[in-house]
């Protein structure tokens, strides 16, 4: 009779099994099955984040051709930080601030520190890229935003997720933008927002993510639906091609997901690699 072991000489070829052999066959046995709502769901970080490049990329347009000014763009992004803040301590009723032990006095010295740094800097940020001809700003600043797009941690366990590097290209490509307005406290307020957008707000989407589901969605739809507006105001092909983009990833691509999976066959039996799920820790003392 056959014997699974390779330590003693049996009168079959090496590449031998009998019918049992097949018996042990499993078929997707660590494979999760997801849900369509929940996949939208989680589709919404995507949606915001691009709804965060488009409105900082309209905010840039609309202080390059004067239909915005300065003062108010940081009057404005100065009272929604504060409701943001509000709102961020009020999801939880303060615990994570109590767990994290940091103090709204630590904050309000964090935030004018950042806000006299920037205002002296303007004017060196100002003419950093005096040097660079403007077409290749624009590419640098296109290349930036997708790469902080690639690399921005949207809740998967993946090796190419990097929230330090996104963050850093978005504020690069921010500083590139603000380098072609015409004052330096253009600069200023540009690079300003751009640290609220693409470092507070994610913060709080988050928060509202674990905490508060359905206040999550009314933003995510609130926020998308502003974007489109902006966009509209200064292209309404562009505002038509960024719905079907929202649309796409928001809707088409869960089906899509939730079709192929339905075609996964992944197969687990006793030929799989032995894993040593005991603690083997002691050995190494």
């Amino acid at each position: 009779r056959w014997r699974k072991v390779l330590y003693e000489r049996q009168p079959f070829p090496d590449n031998y099994v009998d019918r049992r052999f097949l018996a042990e066959l499993r078929k997707n046995v660590h494979a999760h099955r997801y849900r369509y709502g929940a996949v939208v769901f989680q589709s919404g970080a995507v949606v915001q984040q691009l709804c965060s490049v488009c409105v900082f990329a309209l905010t840039w347009r609309y202080l390059e051709l004067g239909a915005l000014s300065p003062q108010r763009l940081f009057g404005a992004a100065l009272a929604s930080s504060l409701l943001g803040y509000v709102l961020f301590d009020a999801v939880d009723g303060g615990a994570g601030r109590r767990e994290s032990g940091r103090t709204r006095w630590a904050d309000l010295k964090s935030m004018l520190v950042f806000i006299a740094f920037t205002y002296g800097f303007s004017p060196v940020l100002k003419t950093l890229t005096e040097s660079v001809s403007t077409d290749t700003v624009y590419a640098m600043s296109a290349l930036m935003l997708l790469g902080h797009l690639i690399f921005f941690d949207y809740g998967a366990n993946a090796a190419i997720v990097s929230s330090t590097l996104s963050l850093n290209m978005a504020i690069f490509a921010s500083v590139c933008l603000a380098s072609r307005l015409p004052r330096s406290l253009h600069t200023f307020v540009v690079v300003t927002f751009a640290m609220q957008i693409f470092a507070l707000w994610p913060m709080l989407q988050k928060k509202l993510k674990a905490r508060a589901p359905r206040c999550y969605i009314g933003v995510t739809v609130l926020f998308a639906l502003a974007a489109l507006v902006g966009l509209a105001t200064i292209s309404s092909v562009g505002a038509v091609l960024f719905t079907l983009l929202l649309l796409a990833i928001s809707c088409l691509c869960p089906y899509c997901l939730i079709r192929l999976q339905q075609l996964k066959d992944n197969i687990h039996g006793p030929w799989d690699e032995a894993e040593i799920k005991e603690d083997l820790s002691r050995f190494l003392m």
